[in-house]
């Protein structure tokens, strides 16, 4: 049986004072020991969030990092600085990197890569526009993104790896895909995993579903066979967050 993993995406919002005070507020809500739960902050976030969720089942997650050591790369963030910081997971190949920054998956595969090494958990996004859905292009899309980015991973890494099926036109949208377009594509994403690895690895990777997931749709969607938890945008800040958490 795979734990479920619920995690806030918290993209750019709250300054570092305004999280902290966040994280009060969702600490109680949140207190529940049979899911795995991440706060992903923005990077200033960072070491105030982790002193705030000490002493609590949070994890503390970065929302992007660099596939290399150190260097002449103004503005990024190394790995090591994210260990060093308390960050066990971090959100690689968000829609909105490869939309906004032009990440690709050949880029995304080498943080994985080196998110692995470090032995940071990576949650790796993948997604169909509308127009591909459309185009009934889906399911090719995303294996060949899943693929990429899996590249010269190990199976037994791979079998760490939390995968977050995020279709782009749900994001951010409030529209959400059905629990049954949902449980399809995650399901698509596990037979692919066995396919380039093995059965059991397909069976241990966690696989979330994102996409405006709020307290009402959380629990149909968790209750699926392939849909481990939900990488969750806008409502992870707010008290919304913690009834998706206790979904049951």
């Amino acid at each position: 049986m795979r734990r479920k993993i619920v995690a806030g995406n918290w993209k750019m919002n709250k300054t570092p004072s305004e999280a902290v005070k966040l994280v009060e507020m969702l600490k109680p809500l949140v207190a529940n020991e049979e899911v795995d739960v991440v706060f992903c902050v923005p990077a200033i976030d960072i070491i105030p969030v982790v002193e705030a969720c000490k002493g609590s089942n949070i994890k503390v997650g970065a929302e992007n990092m660099y596939y290399e050591e150190s260097g002449a790369y103004t503005g990024e963030i190394a790995p090591a600085m994210l260990v060093d910081a308390g960050v066990e997971y971090v959100v690689l190949g968000h829609s909105e990197r490869r939309e906004y920054f032009g990440e690709t998956d050949a880029m995304i595969n080498k943080k994985v890569l080196k998110a692995i090494e470090h032995k940071i958990t990576p949650i790796l996004c993948c997604g169909e526009t509308l127009e591909q859905r459309e185009q009934g292009v889906t399911m090719d899309f995303i294996r060949q993104q899943v693929k990429i980015a899996l590249q010269n991973v190990a199976a037994a890494d791979a079998a760490n790896v939390v995968i977050a099926y995020e279709p782009i036109w749900a994001i951010g949208t409030g529209k959400t895909a059905t629990t049954e377009q949902a449980q399809e594509v995650c399901a698509e994403i596990r037979k692919c995993i066995a396919e380039v690895y093995d059965d059991a690895t397909a069976a241990a990777i966690r696989i979330q579903y994102g996409g405006s997931v709020n307290a009402k749709t959380a629990p149909d969607l968790f209750a699926q066979a392939d849909i481990d938890g939900g990488l969750v945008g806008g409502a992870s800040l707010k008290e919304d967050f913690g009834a998706i958490v206790n979904y049951k």
